[in-house]
């Protein structure tokens, strides 16, 4: 309420100093057209000022998964894990991984195809109408991006980096990895890291966050740093522990649900009160289980030699960028506060928890759901793509596109056929070059032909602009139909009794 209050003193002050211009002006003007122009154009301003940042808001649905899978080969379904009929449905899906089976030949073998955990969300998703728009791997570190296919034309300037910090830093075991991206006009980063283990090393598990902090950027002049974003989501196995209760304590207050019994001795809400940096990130109640470590396939807690305490190594934070501070100067005031009171980002979480359900791994996944509450920056694509007459293999295909807006285009841009339920960029039916000679022009309509390689039997499918330099499709045409081909080879419905 006070934050509301906040705000709404800003814009009756804003608003102020608008109508004091307006009076100003009226006194200087002779023209009544003038006036009146003047007049509109303020009071215009104004409402924009006073009640844009409360209209044409939208809200979009983030479902987060972090697990540690302790080099582990997937199970055979995580659809309860990704939620996959909550409703309303989820607009992004970002999954980070920890400790995925790393050794030199798997390691090799997954740079070469995508890695099992990879194809089977891919799997999962792709028939929900779900795209795998990024990924970045660091040895075991894995973290994938999916998105609706309609948001794919609004996430833009996708960049991912990472940094090691085990072994001081030569050895990638430990560190964090992190994908940016402009999100309708808002700049968001998620950052997957897998921090120090053992009980004692809080203070070093601090130093390797702010390690990573300093030293991952990207080439983007508005938000070069990981804290330069509006939004940043830092998540992962953090590794932090519960100190001090004994083994007995523990376990006796997560049987009988009592887990704010050990809140005030986990080692990150504990840091929080004394690290300004985390003071910026927030998070949701503890209320379910510690995530860290159970006997594989069980609900039971080590029972190893070991006997490992329980905690809540696997966490989900955020933080929404700190408003710019205003100066006595108007010169002196920047362009990120305007954008923030016009354009703010809200961020409610619905729901962190997590599911015990899944046994492959002595960690157990943590889910975080998210709404996102933002008025659209950007809401026209770069391009437009536009199928011509019928499709089938038996004749050629022809389709035209046109760029709207400037964007860093390349001659090795392509577009591609996509079958509806299709998974990422690079599965697609076939493709064409856009126009080799040279980059096309603003508002110039360009005609493309394929020629006998499409598909023989019928299918809806749509397509793609990829976009070489921004490494993501970037527009995408209404779905069509391709007509099944004479050449189509005729399959009988009874085969030897058999059906087909």
């Amino acid at each position: 309420m006070s934050s509301m209050a906040s705000q709404s003193t800003s814009a009756r002050l804003m608003l102020r100093q608008r109508l004091a211009q307006l009076l100003t002006c009226l006194e200087d003007l002779s023209s009544d057209d003038e006036a009146n122009e003047e007049v509109s154009r303020t009071l215009d301003d104004a409402f924009h000022l006073c009640g844009g940042r409360y209209t044409n808001r939208e809200s979009f649905r983030l479902h987060m998964v972090t697990w540690n899978v302790s080099t582990a080969e997937p199970p055979a379904d995580v659809r309860t894990l990704l939620q996959l009929d909550s409703q309303p449905a989820t607009d992004l899906y970002v999954i980070g991984l920890q400790e995925v089976n790393a050794t030199p030949v798997q390691y090799v073998s997954d740079l070469i195809a995508e890695d099992s955990w990879s194809l089977l969300f891919m799997d999962t998703l792709a028939p929900m109408g779900y795209i795998k728009v990024t990924s970045v791997r660091m040895q075991g570190l894995l973290l994938i991006l999916f998105a609706k296919q309609a948001h794919l034309p609004f996430i833009r300037d996708i960049q991912s980096t990472y940094t090691r910090t085990g072994l001081f830093g030569y050895w990638g075991n430990k560190g964090g990895v992190s994908v940016r991206f402009s999100f309708y006009g808002h700049m968001l980063c998620f950052l997957n890291c897998h921090l120090a283990a053992h009980m004692n090393y809080a203070l070093q598990r601090m130093d390797e966050f702010e390690y990573i902090l300093d030293t991952q950027d990207f080439d983007m002049y508005n938000a070069p740093n990981v804290l330069d974003h509006k939004v940043v989501f830092w998540f992962g196995d953090l590794n932090f522990r519960i100190a001090d209760h004994g083994m007995h304590f523990l376990r006796s207050s997560i049987n009988n649900g009592r887990f704010n019994l050990l809140w005030d001795r986990d080692q990150l809400t504990m840091m929080k009160k004394k690290e300004p940096i985390l003071q910026e990130f927030e998070e949701g109640p503890l209320r379910f289980k510690p995530t860290y470590k159970f006997d594989r396939f069980s609900e039971t807690y080590d029972t190893s030699g070991k006997k490992r305490k329980p905690a809540w190594t696997d966490r989900i934070l955020w933080r929404i960028k700190p408003k710019a501070v205003e100066t006595e100067d108007e010169n002196s005031s920047t362009t990120s506060s305007v954008d923030d009171d016009e354009y703010p980002v809200k961020v409610m979480q619905d729901l962190y928890t997590s599911d015990v359900s899944y046994g492959v791994s002595d960690h157990k996944p943590v889910i975080g759901t998210f709404n996102l509450e933002m008025r659209k920056k950007v809401e026209t694509p770069l391009v437009t793509l536009s199928v011509d007459g019928h499709w089938s293999a038996d004749e050629n295909a022809t389709f035209t596109y046109t760029i709207l807006e400037n964007f860093e285009s390349s001659t090795w841009d392509w577009i591609g056929l996509y079958k509806i339920g299709f998974k990422s960029a690079s599965d697609y039916s076939t493709f064409a070059w856009v126009k080799d000679d040279e980059v096309a022009a603003n508002g110039e309509v360009v005609t493309v032909h394929i020629k006998n390689e499409l598909p023989l039997l019928a299918g809806d499918y749509v397509l793609g602009y990829y976009s070489t330099n921004m490494q993501t499709l970037i527009a995408f045409s209404p779905t069509f139909q391709i007509l099944e081909s004479k050449r189509a080879v005729k399959v009988p419905e009874n085969i030897n009794g058999h059906e087909k």
